[in-house]
């Protein structure tokens, strides 16, 4: 069965923290009934209730003092609540806390504005020393969950609520800057996914359009962007960065920055406040990222030979 970006995260770090002694767990309230590394790690399982500034904190004396801290809660509170903290913690001081941050995007959808997180890969990628990760599906995000475990650098790794999606091709227990799902010509349109909704719908379009490549990125900060847009920019001349992020601050925005001489297109939520109820995919639609929109913009990018 294929789990959900979160419940990959918890069920490799619970593996992980078997063989390393200094992996800790901390979670803000959202542990829930028979979280495996409790039950697994009882004394290495901290739930700090919300307390999303303090559990920051808390974490960077664990890391200085040699241990490996992960911690969890929905992304809003997380990017934009603690905000300060991990300036301060994962940047300024360089502390080797990863950030989980799960109901990224509007994938809170029912819970309404205050819990969707729109903006955290702008915040977290203006902090200098930080990786920045968006996996989609169990595989990719058990790789990075294993990679910040044995760097023991600063990581804010982005995922959704409880939707799991099939993992994409690549290499096993590796993560090249950019894992090719589908090539083109060199003038065809090239078709940038980021985090597990902006994969869906690249992946829905592509089906359509035969002579669309399609590149997807686990990595978005600005090392390992500037290795990736290399790459990206040997090969193709035209893209579109499909993202559940608005568009400032996101990954189309550093896209363009870095390949001045190539065409950058987003789709993207834009500047819009969902402010009414609905599932995932309703919310998605009502702020221009239903697989609609990714077609037309598709069309005005490349339109489709006669």
């Amino acid at each position: 069965m294929t789990l959900s970006g979160r419940d990959a995260y918890r069920a490799e770090l619970t593996a992980l923290a078997a063989e390393d002694p200094r992996i800790v767990c901390l979670e803000a309230d959202l542990g829930g009934k028979g979280h495996p590394f409790k039950e697994a790690h009882p004394d290495r399982f901290f739930n700090l209730g919300i307390a999303e500034g303090a559990m920051i904190d808390m974490a960077a004396g664990l890391a200085s003092a040699g241990l490996r801290p992960f911690v969890s809660t929905f992304a809003p509170f997380a990017a934009l609540r603690a905000a300060e903290s991990l300036k301060l913690a994962l940047g300024y001081l360089g502390a080797g806390v990863t950030v989980v941050a799960p109901y990224a995007g509007v994938s809170g959808a029912w819970f309404g504005t205050t819990h969707h997180c729109l903006e955290d890969l702008a915040v977290l990628r203006s902090i200098p020393g930080v990786a920045v990760a968006a996996p989609h599906g169990e595989a990719d995000m058990r790789t990075v969950v294993r990679a910040a475990a044995e760097s023991g650098r600063p990581h804010y790794i982005r995922t959704g609520r409880n939707a799991a999606y099939r993992s994409l091709p690549g290499p096993a227990g590796a993560l090249e800057p950019v894992n090719w799902v589908g090539h083109g010509g060199p003038d065809d349109l090239c078709l940038v996914s980021v985090g597990e909704e902006g994969t869906r719908l690249a992946l829905a379009a592509a089906e359509s359009r035969a002579d669309l490549a399609h590149g997807h990125l686990t990595y978005v900060d600005r090392e390992h962007l500037t290795v990736s847009a290399a790459e990206l920019g040997s090969r193709y001349r035209r893209f579109l960065v499909i993202e559940e992020h608005r568009q400032e601050g996101g990954v189309a925005e550093a896209l363009a920055l870095l390949l001045p001489r190539h065409e950058v297109y987003g789709v993207n939520a834009g500047a819009h406040w969902p402010a009414e109820g609905g599932d995932h995919h309703e919310v998605l639609a009502r702020i221009g990222l239903a697989p609609s929109d990714v077609r037309a913009a598709v069309e005005r990018v490349a339109p489709a030979a006669l």
